[in-house]
């Protein structure tokens, strides 16, 4: 009677551990999305980020004009009425 309860239990035993190395889910499809899951967080960090400080640039654009003037001038050439735009251009280097 023993005998047949410890085949039996061995017999359970393999094929546990059959499907903890192979089977569906086994530990290195685990592995492998471990991996993944700590690239995304990494990715989403970078993006946490971004969000931030694109939500401060917001917040600046909506509460100062000096911003949203530097912007102007910087990104559109915009210049204030009674200035002077001087633009410098390099020498061209002759060989």
């Amino acid at each position: 009677m023993y005998r047949w309860l410890i085949i039996i239990l061995i017999v359970l035993l393999l094929g546990l551990q059959y499907r903890l190395w192979f089977g569906e889910n086994n530990l290195q499809d685990i592995w492998d999305l471990n991996a993944k899951i700590e690239l995304q967080e990494e990715i989403n960090q970078g993006l946490r980020q971004r969000n931030s400080e694109l939500e401060a640039e917001v917040q600046d654009l909506k509460q100062g004009l000096s911003a949203l003037e530097e912007r102007a001038r910087s990104e559109l050439g915009m210049i204030k009425e009674g200035e002077t735009f001087y633009q410098l251009v390099a020498p061209i280097e002759e060989k």
